[in-house]
């Protein structure tokens, strides 16, 4: 793969926060609006911004072109956390969205599909207005049963890595 599209193809490490939280309150008030409304195409936009996100962080994705560049810098300094639980957190979203899509578009299944809706909005507004991923704690658990290698991401295996104030230095003797 050339440079170029491997540069393409990669997810920011660390991301920001506070960008990410924005995006989740977009996504909120999306699934609210596709629901509370009946406007199915609002499920092809969400399914889009998911997988423009796990493929290419914020690079294709205009909604996080939008938090990063705009949105988050207004809102004071970055926080910065680890990218892999984040990607994962957007590859959940998709398949959430995908599922949606696929349930709408494909089998005519509209309940089934706002249900899926329903709780990808659950999931976003946990991160949006109380910081608390779902995806990452499932990304967090996957490690800690090793289906998710420690190389993966160092910074989630090692929490001084983020917290040098934590590291245990031996007594001298």
């Amino acid at each position: 793969m050339s440079l170029k599209l491997r540069s393409l193809f990669s997810f920011p490490n660390p991301v920001n926060e506070k960008a990410a939280r924005v995006v989740a309150g977009v996504v909120v008030v999306m699934c609210a609006a596709a629901i509370g409304f009946g406007q199915p195409w609002l499920i092809v936009a969400l399914t889009y911004g998911f997988w423009a996100r796990v493929l290419t962080g914020p690079k294709l994705s205009p909604l996080g072109q939008l938090a990063t560049r705009v949105v988050s810098p207004r809102l004071g300094a970055a926080r910065h956390v680890a990218g892999p639980p984040k990607r994962f957190a957007q590859a959940v979203g998709a398949a959430f969205s995908t599922t949606a899509l696929v349930l709408w578009f494909g089998f005519g299944e509209q309940t089934a599909a706002w249900v899926f809706l329903a709780m990808l909005g659950a999931a976003a507004s946990l991160e949006s207005f109380l910081g608390y991923c779902l995806g990452c704690r499932m990304f967090a658990l996957l490690m800690k049963a090793g289906l998710v290698p420690e190389e993966v991401c160092e910074a989630c295996a090692d929490v001084t890595l983020r917290y040098p104030e934590l590291r245990h230095e031996p007594a001298n003797a």
